[in-house]
């Protein structure tokens, strides 16, 4: 059995968790999240925790327990806390803006790149050069923020292009170094 599963999850003040026949909601100061869980494995809430639990004899049960466990912590924290992803705009004269709920990137092209972001997602460009992306599901703010980087993912030479906040990118030497 996974090891991860075996750790009871702690309710912080303010979450309400619901489990009714493989559904998951929970409901938090931020928002409401909610997962359809596979059928193998159950969930109880038991003195402000909530404990995964299954038949770990099968392995079909043990390989959704770990995640499982993942999936009802990350939803726990989003709707308490949130999630915050960061990106740099590397490169002269590359820059982003805010035009009504769109992200306008101005990225060397011919164009504008125009970003939209899903539906509870809050994308905000506080200095020309960053990205702020904020959301409660943490899997759709790595994604969003993967989206964005792949627009312009940095190059290896001048190391110009979109990139995580404090993310090393190795750079090349280029050919006036080979002889």
């Amino acid at each position: 059995m996974s090891r991860i599963a075996k750790k009871p999850i702690s309710i912080p003040s303010g979450v309400k968790v619901e489990y009714k026949s493989g559904n998951l909601v929970v409901q938090g100061p931020k928002g409401e999240l909610s997962r359809v869980l596979p059928d193998v494995i159950k969930v109880e809430t038991r003195d402000g925790q909530i404990i995964v639990e299954g038949d770990f004899n099968k392995k079909a049960v043990r390989m959704q327990a770990g995640l499982a466990h993942a999936l009802i912590d990350n939803m726990i924290k989003g709707v308490s806390q949130g999630y915050v992803k960061e990106l740099e705009i590397i490169g002269v004269g590359y820059r982003a803006q805010m035009q009504g709920g769109n992200l306008s990137l101005q990225l060397g092209f011919s164009h504008p790149v125009v970003y939209t972001a899903p539906q509870g997602i809050k994308v905000q460009t506080p200095k020309p050069n960053q990205i702020v992306i904020e959301g409660i599901d943490k899997e759709k703010v790595g994604d969003v923020a993967a989206q964005i980087r792949a627009i312009l993912p940095p190059e290896p030479y001048k190391g110009k292009g979109i990139r995580y906040k404090g993310e090393y990118v190795r750079r090349k030497l280029g050919k006036a170094v080979t002889k």
